[in-house]
């Protein structure tokens, strides 16, 4: 059985990652393209993961069994993989607005002409 403070901790942490989630969804609602869109979910959901990896931990480890730090496997696994995944979506988006004739920054690399230089 867990300590009544355990539980609080808990309790609060996870309602703390929820909170981070909820302002996250706001983000997706009031921005206004894909790209700011991306950037508000990508940081909420590695912070909310934290969050309850660190609950999970206090959990665990409050009833007795002593530290229980599996859970870190889970939230490092995330931290590799969720910044990759964003970057992918970006491109892939970045790619189609190009090939639809968006107007776009060119791609990286490319030496653009300074004023006054001829083309």
């Amino acid at each position: 059985m867990m300590p009544p403070v355990a539980e609080s901790v808990v309790a609060v942490l996870l309602l703390g990652s929820g909170v981070v989630v909820l302002l996250a969804a706001l983000g997706l609602v009031r921005l206004d393209n894909f790209f700011q869109r991306m950037h508000a979910p990508a940081l909420a959901s590695s912070l909310a993961s934290w969050i309850v990896t660190l609950a999970s931990i206090v959990h665990f480890s409050s009833r007795g069994e002593g530290l229980v730090l599996h859970t870190w496997l889970v939230i490092i696994m995330l931290s590799i993989t969720a910044p990759v995944t964003t970057i992918v979506l970006s491109r892939a988006a970045l790619f189609r607005r190009r090939q639809a004739g968006d107007a776009l920054p060119p791609p990286l690399g490319q030496v653009l002409p300074r004023n006054g230089d001829s083309a």
